[in-house]
């Protein structure tokens, strides 16, 4: 579970960050969460945005996700949303 400051700290680095997958009216797809699964393990803090198309609200998309990955939620803003897992591996970002 993130503390609040932690959490304020990964706003701050996903506020620069381009999304790298789009949600659309497919929806969440098991091939969609393996992508997201692995795409956490390889950078830690991964942005998605949820299009208009989609059927699904982005805060629906976030919590699911982050359940089915074992992520974080950190935020979600309008149709983008961030969440974050420590890598196993690659581990990038220190915490406060």
């Amino acid at each position: 579970m993130l503390t609040g400051k932690q959490r304020s700290y990964l706003k701050g680095l996903a506020n620069t960050m381009d999304p790298i997958f789009q949600v659309g009216k497919s929806g969440i797809t098991d091939n969609f969460i393996k992508q997201v699964d692995e795409a956490l393990e390889a950078r830690e803090l991964i942005k998605i945005k949820v299009l208009n198309n989609s059927l699904l609200e982005s805060k629906e998309v976030a919590l699911e996700l982050a359940e089915k990955t074992k992520a974080e939620f950190v935020q979600s803003i309008g149709s983008k949303l961030v969440l974050y897992r420590e890598s196993e591996e690659n581990k990038k970002i220190q915490l406060p």
